[in-house]
């Protein structure tokens, strides 16, 4: 029996996907830039290769007869791998950052060479005699062949010396030497960065390989570069010009877009994102780093509500981690960091010069405010005091050290929307360290200036931050009674949390919150109408909880009466205890609680007239948070002890009474009552 030895149409059909590959690889690879880490004619040589081969991809592609021998198949497609790991690392250089391309050339230029040793060999065994091409296509590649077996590693010598030239330029940092402009100029102009966008695109780009890990020998160095490059865009090329979408907001992850961060993801404490939420016994949640800080300085209860704490166990809020940490992917934000100990146990001398090269840059930039002599000119250096002081607590030391905060304040009053609110933001970012907020204190008329920014802002976004920045103050108890004492303050508080967009009500009702804490402030409050803003906010699902919140602040620390005397305010009190969030229907039961203890009688008969809030009460006793329950059971006694007293002062005996004053508190026990148990 004769044996078919022609080829299968699927192995034709096989060796044309792979020769269609090759060919276009071979092509491809030529196209992309040249790696500065590799030696200048490295890419070309490689492309002149390419070239040659694709005569012979083109021939065999094209020929009468494209059935490969096995022998050959296979070793073109070893060909293939080694053309794809060439197209691969030439991608990866291309997406580098210029300075970690830098720090890592020699090992480049090794893979580079490893890579065509490859070929040299898979040309060398490349069965030619079993391949029906022309003779000049043979000729193309033997050269090729030869050119590949001739190549050797070899580092470009000017990238040796630049690599050497960074490096020394950061142990002069880290010994607190200013660089000489010129020789910082000649080195940013070899590696290309000559101007602020590519000097802020070289910043992102190293920010996100620290965040990835991409590089841990060189990670410490790298930090360091990114405060490096940082300090030559502000000396080389000046404040860059703000970009319009970093106008919007106050706080952002990193140095791109400023994203609408949901309300939720922002750590009460900080306002930034938070990378480590946990929950507190108070059931707020806040990032580890703040609250630990918050415990550090002998604080014993919930910044957000002011209660005290039964203990201060912190317990990790997992599911709100995941939202944030898919969140982030969704906005390409980075979201896992780097932990500083790992990095500082790396090289500490890395950390240093990074420090260094930070503060060299808040100084340069308070100098440069001080000698601004345009508006635009200040704008842009306002902004980027603004933007350095979100990045880092060391940032916000070196900045208010060098006396940013008193230059800062008088633009407040600036007519400009962009300077008024890159200057109320940086004030705000300032104030997160807690030894700032005693410098902002101290700065005559920084008081008087947010008040003149929560009432004359250019834009919402100016009055809520100045707002925010109110609430970050406050979070000193006795800055916390000083700044209730401004009686405009206060108003001004009042008037946004009435009048403002959604956004603004949060940072507004978080600050008067903070301030009815303190007693004495509530005088001024209740002058102010807190009591009726705070009782109408109660039907806004958004903001109900801080609004409840300062309705039993407000009636525990003397501001009783202003709450009973609105309108509605029982009704609206028993429904957000029947409908609310958890935390709205605890501090709902809890002014109940206070507004019936601190007033009496008639309080207590108005909250035991409001339609179904018996119900409302055992509900809450049998499915609330135990401090829910807790207030639930009193205002039930509350209301148990005035149906008594009210029905023997009616003269009522017996069965009866006893029967309408058990109901008002636990009407699951009425049927009881009933049968005579």
């Amino acid at each position: 029996m004769a044996i078919d030895s022609s080829p299968s149409s699927s192995s034709s059909s096989s060796d044309d996907d792979l020769l269609r590959s090759l060919l276009r690889l071979a092509r491809d690879v030529p196209q992309y830039p040249q790696p500065k880490a590799l030696p200048r004619g490295s890419l070309a040589s490689l492309a002149r290769r390419c070239k040659l081969l694709s005569a012979l991809f083109d021939e065999l592609l094209n020929g009468a007869d494209r059935y490969l021998p096995r022998g050959a198949s296979l070793c073109l497609r070893e060909i293939q791998l080694v053309l794809q790991r060439f197209k691969a690392l030439l991608a990866d250089c291309s997406a580098r950052s210029r300075m970690r391309l830098l720090l890592q050339s020699d090992t480049v230029s090794s893979e580079f060479h490893e890579l065509n040793l490859e070929l040299a060999t898979l040309l060398d065994i490349l069965p030619m005699s079993e391949l029906e091409i022309s003779d000049d296509v043979r000729d193309l590649v033997d050269l090729a062949r030869r050119q590949s077996r001739r190549s050797q590693q070899s580092v470009n010598p000017n990238e040796e010396d630049l690599k050497s030239d960074v490096l020394k330029l950061i142990q002069q940092i880290e010994r607190e030497i200013v660089p000489e402009r010129s020789n910082l100029e000649s080195i940013f102009h070899r590696l290309g960065l000559d101007d602020s966008i590519s000097c802020r695109d070289e910043m992102e780009c190293l920010e996100r390989e620290i965040g990835d890990r991409v590089a841990q020998k060189w990670t410490p160095a790298m930090i360091a570069l990114v405060g490096l490059v940082r300090y030559a865009k502000c000396v080389l090329f000046g404040a860059s010009t703000p970009r319009p979408d970093l106008s919007a907001g106050k706080f952002s992850f990193s140095e791109q877009s400023e994203l609408n961060i949901p309300q939720d993801f922002r750590c009460p404490i900080s306002l930034e994102l938070m990378t480590d939420p946990v929950v507190v016994s108070s059931g707020q949640t806040y990032d580890r780093v703040s609250i630990s800080r918050w415990f550090g300085s002998a604080h014993a209860t919930c910044p957000k509500t002011g209660q005290v704490l039964t203990n201060l166990e912190l317990i990790p809020n997992k599911s709100l981690k995941n939202l944030i940490a898919r969140w982030c992917r969704e906005n390409n934000v980075p979201f896992e960091v780097s932990e500083p100990a790992k990095i500082e146990s790396s090289s500490v001398s890395a950390n240093k010069a990074a420090l260094e090269a930070a503060r060299m840059t808040a100084t340069f930039l308070v100098e440069k405010l001080v000698g601004s002599p345009s508006v635009e000119t200040t704008n842009r250096v306002v902004h980027e005091i603004r933007q350095l002081a979100k990045l880092g607590s060391d940032n916000r030391v070196f900045l208010a050290e060098a006396g940013a905060i008193p230059l800062l304040v008088p633009l407040f009053y600036s007519t400009d929307s962009n300077l008024q609110l890159n200057s109320v933001t940086a004030v705000l970012n300032l104030s997160i360290l807690e030894a700032n907020k005693r410098r902002i204190m101290h700065t005559e008329g920084a008081s008087s200036a947010l008040i003149h920014a929560m009432a004359e802002g250019v834009t919402w976004r100016v009055k809520e931050n100045a707002a925010a920045s109110v609430l970050s103050l406050c979070s000193v108890n006795s800055y916390r009674r000083r700044l209730g004492r401004k009686q405009q303050l206060v108003e001004r508080l009042v008037e946004l949390a009435c009048n403002g967009p959604d956004s603004t009500k949060r940072d507004a009702l978080a600050a008067v919150l903070c301030l009815a804490g303190e007693r004495e402030n509530i005088a001024r409050l209740v002058d102010a109408g807190v009591a009726k803003m705070a009782v109408e906010m109660l039907d806004s699902e958004e903001v109900s909880e801080t609004a409840a919140a300062i309705v039993a602040a407000v009636s525990k620390r003397g501001g009783a009466e202003a709450v009973s005397a609105v309108p509605a305010a029982i009704t609206k009190l028993v429904s957000l205890m029947r409908s609310g969030t958890e935390r709205a229907r605890e501090s709902a039961a809890a002014a109940l609680v206070l507004l019936c203890r601190r007033i009496g009688g008639s309080m207590v008969q108005k909250v035991a007239a409001t339609p179904g809030v018996e119900w409302v009460i055992w509900e809450l006793m049998g499915m609330g948070t135990d401090r829910a329950r807790r207030k639930a059971a009193s205002l039930g006694r509350i209301c148990r002890k005035w149906a008594v007293a009210s029905a023997l002062a009616a003269g009522e005996t017996g069965h009866t009474a006893a029967l309408s004053a058990v109901s008002m508190a636990e009407p699951v026990v009425v049927a009881s009552v009933g049968s005579g148990l």
